[in-house]
């Protein structure tokens, strides 16, 4: 292990005696399928090569220390009984995870802890699930315990939704736990069946501009696009009852409802249904090499995130705008909850230094700030190293 990282825990926990336990967790970006998670539908994320660590030592009793050196700041609780929802908020994750896992039975011993992260904090690359899942294993590791993945990633949407009150849907912990090398999941939020798509390109990048317009994923906004969602099944079942999630809808359905439908939620359905095919249609054409079409349907994507969902913003707007200027860029969109955070780029290799250049010279002038960008390949979900 990194020296320095036992002397920055030595620092802040003193010195002890036992093994380190360390715990790494990948961030996520996701190619396509945009709020698409919650509706039953299909997403397509890759991890990224950005990740949280946790670097600990189990304790002999029921204490958890944690110190975030992104927050500089130290957090306490006990795992003996319920665990309290109380500050600093950054560590209402972990504490939700820690809960998720005294639940379940596996959790009676706590550790000493330091959280170091390169996932961008508000970047839409999911640095909380990645706190969560990398939370989630060194837990487990500090009481001799494992835990399927499936049932980590499960332990950390449940942490999310009820210590950080934010209803994600399941994708950005599945992902972060679960991803595989070279390979995009399509994953199937209703069944969370899921199929490993491998990226065949050496060449192929996956390039990721932050605006630096930081959203505290904006809850109000994303729990009105909730309802409105399902307002639009309330409609559309009452014509076609087999319809249990605009999963369940095509846009035939859809327009045969329209006249009972507020604008504003036909636009919402109509965006959620037509993501879901263009999803499974992107799978399908990387899975043949096909970058071109993958392209254009991460464009088609933004512009309905844009115009019929109302996540997009005016940053957003012209880093994609600025990729799809350079040759070598296939395809641009925001990627994440929107109003902020970043775009997803497919480029060439050999387009990165251009596409970078393109952006430094427009946006500050576009949008009065600095973007920050890396290029990533897909990488492995989250391990004890």
């Amino acid at each position: 292990m990194d020296q320095h990282l036992e002397q920055e825990f030595e620092k802040h926990f003193g010195k002890s005696s036992g093994p380190f336990i360390h715990s790494q967790a990948p961030g996520r970006v996701n190619l396509i399928g945009e709020h698409t998670d919650y509706n039953d539908g299909f997403v397509f994320p890759i991890a990224i090569d950005r990740f949280t660590s946790i670097i600990g030592k189990a304790r002999t009793d029921a204490k958890i220390r944690l110190f975030s050196t992104t927050q500089n700041q130290m957090a306490e609780f006990s795992v003996a009984g319920p665990v309290a929802k109380d500050a600093p908020k950054w560590s209402l994750y972990a504490k939700g995870v820690a809960e998720a896992l005294r639940q379940r039975g596996l959790v009676k011993t706590g550790m000493d802890a330091l959280v170091t992260t390169t996932v961008p904090i508000g970047g839409g690359l999911s640095s909380s699930a990645s706190f969560e899942v990398a939370t989630g294993m060194a837990i487990l590791a500090a009481n001799g315990k494992t835990l399927d993945k499936v049932e980590l990633a499960l332990a950390a949407q449940w942490a999310e939704h009820n210590y950080a009150g934010m209803p994600c849907g399941i994708m950005d912990q599945f992902i972060s736990a679960m991803g595989e090398k070279d390979h995009a999941m399509l994953l199937d939020c209703r069944d969370l069946s899921r199929r490993q798509v491998p990226m065949k390109d050496a060449d192929m990048r996956i390039f990721i501009a932050d605006t630096n317009v930081k959203h505290e994923l904006v809850q109000g906004e994303y729990q009105a696009r909730r309802n409105q969602c399902e307002r639009a099944v309330a409609t559309l079942k009452k014509k076609f009852p087999t319809v249990k999630a605009l999963r369940d809808a095509d846009l035939s359905m859809l327009e045969n409802c329209r006249l009972e439908m507020d604008p504003t939620v036909f636009r919402r359905g109509r965006h959620v249904i037509s993501e879901n095919a263009r999803t499974l249609q992107f799978a399908d054409a990387m899975a043949a090499g096909d970058w071109s079409t993958c392209g254009k349907l991460m464009y088609a994507s933004h512009t309905s995130l844009r115009d019929d969902y109302g996540v997009s913003c005016p940053e957003l707007d012209v880093l994609v705008e600025i990729a799809a200027t350079v040759k070598g860029v296939y395809g641009a969109r925001m990627t994440g909850g929107g109003f902020g955070g970043s775009i997803v780029a497919m480029v060439q290799r050999q387009a990165i230094e251009a596409l970078t250049a393109a952006i430094d010279s427009q946006y500050p002038k576009r949008c009065g700030k600095q973007a920050s960008m890396f290029a990533t390949t897909a990488g492995d979900g989250a391990k004890l190293l």
